[in-house]
């Protein structure tokens, strides 16, 4: 028995230790990704089984428990003390952004400025990570946004009690354009502003390499042209729209942000108002293009973009036009909606130097505000499902969400009064 609870610490603290400080280089990417990614978000969860795993080991072997797994686990205990500590930094990384990008007495714009309460750690939340749904929130699924089949479907998540004039939130979700689905990625954000009046609708799009570049633009821009046209049968504000998305779904996310109204990409719908008013891209995919020379997004663009999201016959030397305009980093203009940009300082998959080029850019051109938040030890897809660090990004992406609403309606309305619409007060006054 002593030595598999050695193999069972000895595997634990390495996957602790990638956590801490995960190897850098292409070959490592992926596998430090993975096993980062659940260490780092379930380190409460592994610490607490590390405890009983070696209470367990003393109990069955008194006077002979292995002196090297001991050490093991209380190495590992250590790691993932020290992985909880950094998860809990969020906070003050979120908070520290918002102050920085949209104003330090942003939250006496808010119709509910957080309560200590509200910024709280929801440990009871927490403890069961993947059951996420809530009572309070109403879910309407599959619906059809476009003709064309499973791809062209959105689900709608409302506040349980009905609501007009909500604010809207679109979730694009991400998978290198070439995986993933609606119901996979952006729900605990959902649920958490569907439950504080928001309407949050989720999309799917056409993936490659079945469907080529701009199907997956396109077919997002289809669903913004949609959700204009039917919102408020939702209990929508479809003159207020926000986005959101990680990996492929940030850069999907941005790129809608920057390319409202563009012809180019709204074949056969060209009238439709396709503008976003603010976009929170998480870990997202700036650089399609590889402009900026950088190595990991040379790397990505020959051996997955040119590969598998364009068409062969459409290389980035000869079509390189093609490329920069599928690229936010090429796109930014001043007439860019508030942004508030979230990326791990531990991202294996997209590097985090790609997310600061991208916020340089946008603040040097954008007239609207730039909010960034750069969050210690968090991996790629650390928002997937309720963590400590999740739960504090989550709560300050509702506060830049609050905010931007606030901001819009106050700058198309020319009122600084009450700018929300009072039947959202009921659902918001509802808090975990």
């Amino acid at each position: 028995m002593q030595p598999s609870f050695v193999v069972r610490q000895a595997l634990q603290l390495a996957l602790t230790a990638n956590a801490l400080r995960p190897p850098r280089g292409a070959r490592t990417a992926v596998p430090a990704f993975f096993a980062g990614w659940l260490t780092g978000e379930l380190a409460p969860h592994l610490l607490a089984l590390t405890a009983a795993d070696a209470a367990a080991h003393v109990a069955r072997h008194r006077g002979g428990s292995s002196k090297a797994g001991l050490a093991l686990a209380t190495a590992s205990a250590a790691g993932l003390g020290a992985l909880i500590a950094q998860s809990q930094r969020a906070r003050g990384e979120i908070e520290t952004a918002l102050s920085e990008g949209i104003g330090e007495s942003y939250a006496d714009e808010l119709e509910h400025p957080p309560s200590p309460t509200d910024l709280a750690t929801p440990w009871g939340q927490l403890a069961m990570p993947f059951r996420m749904r809530d009572p309070g929130v109403r879910r309407t699924r599959n619906i059809a946004y476009a003709p064309g089949g499973k791809r062209f479907l959105l689900d709608v998540y409302a506040p349980r009690e009905p609501v007009t004039g909500a604010p809207i939130l679109l979730q694009v979700h991400g998978g290198a354009w070439v995986i993933g689905n609606k119901d996979q990625q952006g729900l605990p954000l959902m649920l958490h502003m569907a439950k504080r009046g928001w309407i949050c609708i989720a999309i799917n799009y056409p993936l490659s390499p079945a469907a080529r570049w701009p199907a997956h633009i396109v077919a997002a821009k289809r669903a913004l042209a949609w959700i204009r046209d039917n919102a408020e049968s939702y209990g929508g504000d479809p003159s207020f729209v926000a986005v959101t998305g990680g990996s492929a779904g940030g850069h999907l996310a941005a790129l809608l942000a920057l390319t409202a109204n563009d012809p180019a990409l709204q074949p056969g719908f060209t009238e439709a108002d396709t503008s976003v008013q603010a976009c929170a891209p998480h870990y997202g995919v700036y650089d399609f293009a590889a402009t900026s020379g950088r190595r990991s997004s040379q790397t990505r663009l020959k051996t997955l973009i040119a590969r598998h999201v364009f068409e062969a016959d459409r290389d980035p030397v000869n079509f390189l036009d093609d490329y920069i305009a599928a690229s936010p980093l090429d796109r930014i203009t001043e007439d860019a909606p508030p942004f508030f940009v979230i990326h791990g300082v531990h991202d294996s998959l997209v590097p985090v130097g790609e997310a600061r080029e991208f916020v340089r850019r946008l603040r040097e051109k954008s007239q609207r505000e730039v909010a960034y938040a750069e969050i210690s030890g968090a991996q790629h897809a650390f928002d997937v499902f309720p963590s400590i660090r999740s739960a504090h990004v989550v709560r300050g992406v509702e506060r830049f969400l609050e905010w931007a609403y606030r901001s819009e309606k106050r700058r198309s309305q020319g009122d600084r009064g009450d700018a929300a619409p009072h039947s959202r007060d009921q659902t918001r006054n509802s808090r975990e």
